[in-house]
């Protein structure tokens, strides 16, 4: 059975993503590994809205449980962090010991967030204070990564080399 690595990321929301899911593929292709990109999923475009958001959850969530490894695009979307349906899948996939590698990220998450030093504690605008460790993104998400790289193939290659070593 060849290798799948689950594509996670907000991609499925941009214009081109049927070509740009094509291109992340092709990337596992090239590496021998079936990329599962979340769009492939046959979902019923004749049921509810909610019935559809239903579907697809399902099929996401059984598209990871087959995969090896997910890859996902950290890069932030709708405000300074990454997609939370990202954030779900990652979580999901560390919950069922899967590896996961993340990719796109633009540096530290306290870079991203406006915030101003109050008695030696980051603060928002709200008062809430920032956590500062160096991290790209919140600790629930940066610290169970796997691998963190700068670009997706990147993050493909790293996931291959990994999933590959554990099945040898």
């Amino acid at each position: 059975m060849p290798l799948s690595i689950y594509l996670a990321g907000p991609g499925v929301f941009r214009p081109d993503a049927t070509d740009h899911g094509a291109a992340l593929k092709r990337f596992c292709a090239d590496r021998g590994i079936v990329g599962l990109w979340p769009l492939d999923n046959d979902v019923s475009r004749a049921a509810t809205r909610i019935d559809i958001a239903t579907q697809i959850y399902r099929a996401n969530c059984a598209m990871i449980d087959r995969a090896d490894a997910v890859i996902a695009d950290l890069a932030p979307f709708r405000g300074p962090h990454m997609d939370v349906g990202t954030a779900f899948e990652i979580g999901y996939a560390v919950a069922k010991g899967k590896p996961v590698f993340g990719y796109g990220a633009p540096g530290p998450m306290i870079d991203r967030i406006r915030s101003r030093d109050v008695a030696g504690k980051y603060r928002d605008d709200d008062g809430m204070s920032v956590e500062d460790f160096d991290l790209v993104e919140n600790l629930m998400i940066a610290v169970p990564l796997a691998g963190l790289c700068s670009d997706a193939q990147g993050a493909i290659a790293s996931a291959a080399d990994a999933i590959g070593a554990i099945r040898n």
